[in-house]
């Protein structure tokens, strides 16, 4: 009967088990709770209330496009203007994005480097690839890489002079390499460790507002870096930076893929974020 094909089974069709499962998964991946449970309740939690917009919004588009391509529409055939973090773009999204128009050759790229963060509002940019979370509430951001954080790295060579500094409070009395957005220099580091916070405000003799200058200066033994684990993910796994204090916990820097409309996720910005979050995936392990 209907009720016995039912029983024991979800919406979906499939197990309780199977659903609970898949669930800690998705949520070991995010680093995050989605959904608070007891015996008695189940209930969304707030990052899951802040993630299931978004995911509905993926799987939607996701949907779309498969139901396109299996009709034989050319759904694949778009022009895009993306903005990109200096350093992510031109050293790892820069191929991965030559790998989505090898796929997909009708689709066309029109490519911003700069960290100078775009005004998605003004500036003629359909996508922009961000780290952090957009200040403005009124943008659209999907995950690419949610539990993506900041790693302290050095060259071998500056090691071999200078020391590695056992914790973060050793930082002050190295040479720190920081960073400038816009009017704010980033020199406050934070990591934690044991629910222990600690902040540490570094300095030293070389400031970039390009985070592309700051890992050269980096590989070139020139100091210490505070970098995003996926921009130094193939320096670190190679030797040629190192990873500092690995106890201690750096900043979260999840990275997005921001427009200004949900209207803009096309079953092609669907497919290149599908494509993008893969490559991030694999490129941290």
């Amino acid at each position: 009967t209907r009720r016995e094909q039912w029983q024991g089974r979800t919406p979906l069709d499939i197990s309780p088990a199977v659903a609970s499962a898949a669930l800690k998964r998705l949520e070991a991946g995010l680093g995050m709770i989605l959904l608070l449970r007891s015996t008695r309740s189940l209930r969304l939690s707030a990052e899951g209330a802040r993630f299931l917009p978004a995911a509905r919004l993926a799987l939607s588009g996701l949907r779309d496009a498969l139901e396109a391509v299996a009709s034989g529409r050319q759904v694949v055939r778009d022009s895009l203007h993306i903005s990109l973090p200096s350093d992510l773009g031109r050293n790892l999204m820069l191929g991965w994005l030559d790998e989505f128009q090898q796929r997909y050759p009708e689709v066309s790229l029109r490519l911003n480097f700069s960290d100078r963060l775009a005004d998605i509002y003004r500036e003629p940019v359909d996508l922009a690839i961000r780290y952090g979370i957009p200040a403005d509430s009124g943008l659209v951001a999907v995950p690419l890489l949610p539990d993506n954080c900041r790693v302290l790295c050095a060259a071998p060579s500056y090691l071999a002079t200078h020391g590695a500094p056992a914790s973060p409070a050793e930082l002050k009395a190295h040479n720190c390499l920081r960073f400038r957005l816009g009017d704010e220099l980033h020199e406050h580091w934070r990591f934690s460790r044991d629910g222990e916070v600690f902040n540490v405000a570094v300095s030293g003799n070389r400031v970039a507002d390009d985070g592309d200058v700051v890992r050269r200066w980096a590989l070139s033994g020139q100091g210490i870096a505070y970098k995003s684990r996926l921009d130094v993910s193939a320096d670190l796994a190679a030797g040629r930076l190192i990873h500092l204090c690995p106890s201690w916990q750096g900043e979260l820097a999840p990275l997005s893929l921001v427009c200004a409309d949900r209207r803009q996720f096309s079953p092609t910005v669907v497919l290149l974020r599908e494509h993008l979050s893969r490559c991030c995936h694999l490129a941290t392990g």
